[in-house]
């Protein structure tokens, strides 16, 4: 301890400041590194921030076209809708046209199937051609009756003489009960001469049925001066059962009977007449039961003045005897009025 030099530098001190140099060195150190490390770091993060907004820009670049993109598919999408109902409407339009085409392809036919029925028609009603009828066999007959018009009217002789052929038998079935007086040959002759000429109308036409003696009434009560549709089978039918059940009686008043027309606001343009011989009375009543050939020959001259000439008058005369003078009178009428005369055979129609 003695010898020991007192210094001014020691070991201590040394000590001390070798830690201070040593702490402002690593202080010192520590300040560079920061430094150093702080600047790549930056730039770093702008590269990749940069990085980053190029994806993003590229991202937003792809929205953009992808948003283009749908609204370009939209727009094809409506396009195509547009283009499929345009479509759907033309074929609609085509299926209206194929229909309508089928439509008038059958209206074509049809107006074709009427004009050849109204050709046949027309024939019936204006043709003077053979006609057939099934009675006793399978029949052809000419007649030369024009069966057509449009108001046709029917009058039928309904006296006592429609009962038979001659004056004897006449009297014989006059005496006899009603349901035999019906089912004489010659009014059952006189009434299928009426169902065939019913039968002959054309379906257009209209048509009224009067039965005759002394008196002229419609067979149907209440039809008076009426027309009657031919078309329709129902009053068809009931004019003729109507007159099924008419008992033929009394005289024949020819004038009676034209004087019919009259009850008719249109006239008839075509008239059938069955009988069977010159009136036996006129307009009047008579007295005496016994007439002379002269005077029913004046009764029909008498009637046939009154009767209008632009009417067709088509006469149907049955037999009976005693009488030779009808079938010229009537035929004579016939000519002067355009219409018809037959006198037909037993088996007609």
């Amino acid at each position: 301890m003695a010898n020991r030099r007192n210094l001014a530098l020691s070991l201590s001190f040394l000590d001390i400041m070798a830690c201070g140099f040593g702490a402002i060195t690593l202080l010192f150190l520590i300040l560079r590194h920061d430094t150093a490390d702080t600047k790549p770091i930056d730039a770093q993060n702008a590269m990749e921030i940069e990085l980053l907004q190029l994806d993003i820009n590229r991202v937003q670049q792809q929205t953009d076209e992808l948003l283009n993109n749908l609204d370009k598919v939209k727009l094809q999408i409506t396009e195509a809708q547009t283009t499929s109902q345009n479509k759907s409407h033309q074929l609609a339009e085509q299926q209206k046209l194929q229909q309508s085409s089928d439509n008038l392809e059958q209206l074509r036919k049809r107006v074709q199937q009427l004009q050849e029925q109204t050709a046949q028609m027309e024939e019936i009603e204006f043709g003077d051609k053979i006609r057939e009828f099934v009675g006793e066999g399978n029949r052809q007959y000419l007649t030369g009756l024009k069966l057509g018009g449009e108001r046709v009217l029917i009058l039928v002789d309904g006296s006592a003489s429609m009962l038979a052929d001659t004056v004897v038998n006449v009297v014989r079935r006059r005496n006899m009960t009603e349901p035999q007086q019906l089912r004489s040959a010659k009014w059952q002759w006189t009434l299928r001469t009426v169902e065939w000429l019913l039968a002959q109308l054309p379906p257009s036409s209209r048509f009224q049925i009067y039965v005759f003696n002394t008196q002229s009434h419609a067979v149907i009560e209440k039809s008076a001066g009426e027309w009657l549709d031919a078309a329709d089978s129902l009053t068809m039918e009931t004019a003729i059962e109507a007159l099924k059940q008419y008992t033929p009686h009394s005289g024949t008043s020819l004038a009676n009977a034209f004087s019919t027309i009259e009850n008719f606001k249109s006239k008839p343009d075509n008239l059938f007449l069955l009988t069977d011989g010159l009136p036996t009375q006129g307009s009047q009543p008579i007295k005496k039961s016994l007439v002379s050939g002269e005077q029913r020959q004046q009764w029909f001259i008498d009637a046939i003045s009154q009767y209008p000439t632009e009417i067709p008058l088509n006469t149907i005369l049955f037999p009976m005897e005693g009488d030779p003078q009808a079938a010229a009178y009537y035929w004579q009428a016939a000519l002067d009025t355009k219409g018809a005369f037959i006198a037909p055979s037993r088996d007609w129609p």
